[in-house]
C-alpha cells in the first residue's frame, strides 16, 4: 500500500479504474471497450494540450493563452479551408501548427527577453489572442457546409478501430515521452524548473529552454485548433473558453509540479483522463453543470495539497542525496 501511494502513476491508474466500475453501477455500458475508446478519444485534444502545459510548467513556468492560441489557429485554418477549399488539407495543418508555434514564441520571448513573470504574459496574451480571432471573423461562425469533406473528416476516420484522433493524441505522448526523457532539451527542462541555480552551473540557458517550451506548447495548442474545429465542425471566437484551467489541472491531477522540475508524461496523460473520465460520467449519472464544477474543483484543490505534501518530503534539493555519500566519502 506504501508503494501504491508513493507511485502517482499507479494510484491514479487504480483510482481511474474504481471509477469506471464505480459509474458503470449508475450507467449501464460505461465501461465497455466502445465507450471507454470514446472517452479517450473525447479527451484526445485535452491529452495533447496537457502536455504542452507540462513542458511549459517542468520549467517553473505556466501557459494560460493555450485555449486562446486554440481559437485563433482554428478559426484561421477555419476560414482559409472556407475560402480557398483547394489548399491541401496537409498544407492547413502545417499553417496550425506554425501559428501556434509563432504565438508560443511571443509569450516564450516575452519571458525570456524581458524577464515579465510568465503568468503575466499568458494573461495578456489569452486576451490579445481572443480579440485577434474576433478581429480575424468579424465575430462570426464558420459552420460544416462551409468546410470541405476531407477536413472535417479525416479526425473522425476509423483506423484500427480508433479514430485518427485518438491515434494522433497516441502519437503525440509517444513523441513528448521521447523529448523529454531521451534529448537534451528535456533535460534542461527538469534541471531549469527542478534546481535554476544547479542548472545554471550546469551550462543550461533557462531563457533558452523556456522559450522552446513555449514554443512547443504553442505549436501542440495549433494543432488542437485544427482538431478542435474539424471535430466539431464549427470556428468560432468563444470555442475551448476556460480549456486552459483543464490543461493545468490536469498537470496537477497528474502529479506535475506548479513549482518546477517534477513529472512525467504518464502523468499528464492520466491526469487528463482522470478529468474525461469525471466529464463524461456525472452528466449521465445526472450531476448537475455547477455541482461538476464544484467536484472538479474539489479534486484539483485536493490534487494541489497532495503535491505539496509529497514535495515537502521529498525536498526540493535535487543534488542532495547525490551529495551526502560524496561528502561521507
Amino acid at each position: 500500500m506504501t508503494n501504491l501511494l508513493k507511485n502517482r502513476e499507479l494510484l491514479l491508474i487504480v483510482i481511474i479504474g474504481l471509477m469506471v466500475i464505480g459509474f458503470a453501477t449508475r450507467a449501464q455500458g460505461f465501461a465497455s471497450p466502445g465507450n471507454l475508446a470514446n472517452i479517450f478519444n473525447d479527451t484526445s485534444i485535452l491529452i495533447i494540450l496537457a502536455l504542452g502545459q507540462m513542458t511549459v510548467i517542468l520549467t517553473k513556468s505556466i501557459d494560460l493563452s493555450v485555449a486562446a492560441n486554440l481559437s485563433f489557429t482554428g478559426m484561421a485554418v477555419a476560414m482559409t479551408n472556407a475560402a480557398f477549399p483547394d489548399v491541401p488539407l496537409a498544407l492547413l495543418i502545417v499553417m496550425a501548427v506554425g501559428i501556434g508555434a509563432f504565438l508560443g514564441a511571443i509569450n516564450g520571448f516575452l519571458v525570456w527577453a524581458l524577464q515579465i513573470p510568465p503568468i503575466v504574459v499568458t494573461l495578456g496574451t489569452l486576451t490579445i489572442y481572443r480579440g485577434m480571432a474576433f478581429v480575424l471573423s468579424g465575430g462570426g461562425w464558420v459552420n460544416a457546409h462551409q468546410m470541405t469533406a476531407p477536413f472535417l473528416n479525416i479526425p473522425r476516420t476509423q483506423l484500427l478501430g480508433l479514430p485518427v484522433l485518438s491515434w494522433i493524441a497516441i502519437t503525440i505522448v509517444l513523441g513528448a515521452w521521447f523529448v523529454l526523457t531521451r534529448l537534451p532539451f528535456g533535460r534542461s527542462a527538469y534541471a531549469s524548473g527542478g534546481n535554476p541555480t544547479a542548472a545554471v552551473y550546469a551550462g543550461i540557458d533557462i531563457g533558452w529552454t523556456r522559450f522552446i517550451a513555449f514554443m512547443l506548447s504553442g505549436a501542440l495548442a495549433g494543432l488542437c485548433g485544427y482538431l478542435w474545429v474539424s471535430r466539431y465542425a464549427v470556428a468560432y471566437v468563444d470555442i475551448a473558453v476556460g480549456f486552459e484551467l483543464d490543461t493545468v489541472a490536469a498537470c496537477v491531477i497528474g502529479g506535475i509540479s506548479i513549482a518546477g522540475g517534477i513529472g512525467s508524461v504518464a502523468g499528464a496523460v492520466l491526469g487528463a483522463l482522470f478529468l474525461g473520465v469525471i466529464k463524461n460520467a456525472l452528466p449521465v449519472i445526472g450531476i448537475s453543470p455547477f455541482a461538476q464544477m464544484a467536484i472538479s474543483g474539489i479534486v484539483i484543490v485536493l490534487a494541489v495539497v497532495f503535491n505539496a505534501r509529497a514535495e515537502r518530503k521529498a525536498g526540493r534539493i535535487i543534488l542532495r542525496d547525490r551529495a551526502a555519500p560524496e561528502v561521507s566519502a
